[in-house]
């Protein structure tokens, strides 16, 4: 940060392992996908000395660790680690996936980590800063994360640095433009046959030094003539939001007096402005060429990290309480301290078995000790709670395919942990006589239900297993048993994450699955009032079956479930058969009586009947019970009920319109709207489940990445008689 020229001393074959909180810095890649990250990430470790020329890890084996569907798909899908060191220090630079469908990986990567870079691309322009990646930007903001920008592909014949860093004040800004800034200006070379100029070096604004890439190592020289006249706007600029983040209030008097402030006093006030948050500089950064030792940026970016970046020291731990939920004393970031240390990812190795990426927060990690694991449960998402000891085994810090050992960990950094069989993501690790359970993050809720059914009897036999596995790694999943419609059902967080998950249990853990279409829980009632009479009379030698019910079934509001009412009289049906019939008539109510699917909401009134001394039994009863409801039901209409969800609609104010309109397609009703923050509109809306089954990748495309609901369960309420006629010739061709 302070423009030096740097050593590199690389981590070439070794684990890097830090011995102090203040020599780590844990910092998360934010950027849609297509942005770069990746790259960059393989750049700093090219840069660092963790990698060779070719882009291979030293010690064999690639940086860039996909799964087969990975590769096929071309795109990142899951939360990465890459370990490197400069000047000395640690530097976790976590690799977050950039699809919306891999949220969950994302916000587990903001958990582990200090500081955010937002990586963009110059080549794409406004148009790869969506509206996800705003959402992201403020909730660092929200939580005072300190941040950079990262503007890469400036090699693209497209890219323009200067309107890319004016697209990203604009987007980044808000109120304060000023505070997202270039550090440095790109130094263009000699110009191509296509007539693009290729960013060829970088000018320091503060120093006012040329950085020059063009060999394919950093050299830095005087800057000529021609390039004071380019920077000193951009210069002057840079000094005042510098200044104005200034904790020397005498600063800015002094620099409007024309003053000289020293380049020294002003990256140290950049620097504290950065680990306060309040300071956003802009970077540029290229991969190296071949045969290059370094790409564009990439001394600049890591001198940011090391300077101007937080330690762990500076970060907040999560709060923890005991597991049942007691109050417990904070806990800081003090390897001497309580052990306080996160699972922010889980996964399966199929040598090693499971891996657990873990975040101390404090305390030591040793392996091979014995700790004690808390799970919150989630059980809504089929992740049961645990409260266990467990005995892990080898510590490693990850890089590629590799996994390189580590004698431990201590506070502020991150490291896998082998054979913690039961700890999924989300636990917390702590000292077996010491349990502490932190406060979790948010999860985004997944909103998308795949129906799915075991291929064959085999992959039956290994589904359930495979399912639970797939949960654990994956908290952004929920796993719904319906029992309604017999389904089993994955709740995704879009089609992607659905294409993931499924490949993952055919190839991580040899179960095929076919999706099937997902069925809503439909109910039945009856239109109309009816009367029906079961008759179950059989006489076939030795004891025989002889019970008469005359029964009439009136509908009632919603939601008031079956009422049963005797008003036998006379002893026509005697007393200890009468709860037979009701027996008998809810059963069959549960089975259906016109399209197989639950009865509700009906008063069903005994009247009459008949018993024989003999030949008269529950079992009869019963029968006849459900006889009289089947014929009632023959003598009325039956309507069908659909499930109505409540679902509030968080869109950004220009899509409101478009999202109101489709959701009055959807048979919606709008229940009311109001402003939720700058810019954006909550919208209340009543819509018949059937219709929201693709909502989650629906709103996506509408509102451009912007938008995101909650649905909640409202009430059952009657079908529109075209719909229901559509179902039931469906369900008949089905069959």
């Amino acid at each position: 940060m302070g423009e030096k020229t740097g050593t590199y001393p690389g981590a070439a074959g070794r684990a890097v392992s830090a011995d102090r909180p203040s020599h780590v810095r844990n910092v998360v890649l934010v950027g849609h996908s297509g942005s770069g990250k990746t790259t960059l990430v393989e750049a700093l470790a090219l840069a660092t000395g963790a990698v060779n020329r070719a882009g291979r890890v030293e010690d064999g084996g690639a940086l860039s660790d996909y799964d087969e569907i990975e590769h096929r798909q071309q795109r990142s899908v899951q939360l990465s680690l890459a370990p490197v060191e400069w000047a000395g220090i640690k530097i976790n630079l976590l690799d977050t996936p950039g699809y919306a469908d891999f949220v969950g990986e994302l916000r587990a990567g903001l958990r582990a980590a200090d500081a955010a870079l937002f990586v963009v691309s110059a080549a794409e322009g406004a148009e790869n800063i969506n509206g996800a990646t705003r959402m992201v930007w403020e909730e660092c903001a929200a939580v005072g994360m300190p941040r950079a920008i990262v503007i890469t592909h400036l090699e693209a014949a497209r890219s323009d640095f200067e309107e890319m860093t004016e697209t990203c004040r604009t987007a980044f800004g808000g109120d304060s433009p000023d505070g997202v800034l270039p550090l440095y200006l790109p130094l263009h070379g000699p110009e191509g046959p296509d007539g693009h100029r290729c960013v060829a070096g970088l000018i320091g604004l503060l120093s006012q030094r040329v950085f020059d890439y063009s060999s394919g190592e950093r050299a830095e020289t005087a800057p000529g003539p021609e390039h004071l006249p380019l920077i000193e706007e951009a210069r002057n600029r840079l000094i005042e939001g510098i200044i104005a983040e200034s904790e020397d209030e005498t600063l800015m008097d002094r620099y409007l007096g024309g003053e000289e402030i020293d380049v020294k006093t002003l990256i140290e006030d950049l620097e504290r402005a950065v680990a306060r948050g309040s300071f956003h500089p802009v970077l540029a950064a290229a991969p190296a060429a071949e045969g290059a030792k370094q790409g564009l940026g990439t001394v600049e970016l890591l001198e940011l990290i090391t300077g101007g970046f937080p330690t762990p020291l500076e970060r907040e731990a999560p709060a923890v309480t005991t597991p049942d939920g007691r109050p417990r004393t904070p806990v800081t970031c003090d390897p001497a301290g309580p052990l306080a240390a996160e699972v922010i990812k889980t996964s399966s190795d199929p040598y090693v078995g499971r891996i657990s990426l873990v975040r101390v927060f404090s305390g030591t990690l040793r392996p091979d000790e014995t700790v004690h694991v808390s799970g919150h449960g989630l059980e809504d998402r089929g992740h049961e709670s645990h409260d266990v000891d467990e005995r892990i085994g080898a510590l490693s810090s990850p890089f590629g395919k590799q996994q390189r050992p580590l004698p431990q960990a201590i506070a502020g950094d991150i490291a896998c942990v082998a054979k913690l069989t039961r700890a999924e993501t989300g636990d917390t690790l702590s000292a077996k006589g010491d349990p502490l359970l932190m406060e979790p993050w948010r999860m985004p809720d997944p909103l998308l239900p795949v129906a799915i059914e075991a291929h064959s009897k085999a992959d039956e036999d290994k589904l359930s297993q495979g399912l639970a596995r797939l949960v654990a790694e994956d908290p952004t999943m929920r796993l719904e048993q319906n029992q309604h419609t017999h389904q089993v059902v994955l709740w995704c967080l879009g089609e992607a994450h659905r294409d993931v998950a499924l490949e993952r249990l055919r190839t991580r853990y040899g179960v095929q699955v076919d999706v099937v279409p997902h069925k809503v829980s439909l109910r039945e009632t009856f239109g109309g009032k009816a009367a029906g009479r079961g008759r179950h009379v059989k006489q076939s030698g030795g004891h025989g079956q002889y019970a008469i019910c005359e029964i009439e079934v009136e509908p009632l509001p919603g939601g008031s479930g079956i009422e049963f009412v005797d008003k036998v009289v006379g002893g026509a049906v005697p007393r200890q058969f009468i709860p037979s019939v009701e027996k008998g008539i809810r059963a069959q109510a549960a089975r259906g009586v016109a399209a197989g699917h639950p009865l509700v909401d009906i008063r069903v009134t005994l009247l009459d009947g008949k018993a024989h001394s003999v030949d008269s039994s529950d079992a009869a009863f019963q029968t006849a019970g459900a006889l009289a409801l089947r014929e009632a039901a023959a003598e009325t209409k039956i309507h069908l009920l659909e499930p109505v969800a409540e679902i509030e609609v968080l869109v950004s104010d220009d899509y409101v319109g478009p999202v109101m309109s489709d959701l009055s397609g959807r048979r919606g009703r709008v229940i009311g709207t109001e402003q939720s923050g700058a810019g954006r509109t909550l919208v209340r809306a009543e819509v018949p489940e059937i219709e929201i089954g693709r909502y989650a990748v629906d709103l996506r495309s509408l509102s451009h990445g912007t938008g995101r609901f909650t649905r909640s369960y409202a009430r059952h309420e009657p079908m529109p008689p075209q719909i229901a006629e559509r179902l039931r010739e469906s369900a008949d061709g089905g069959a």
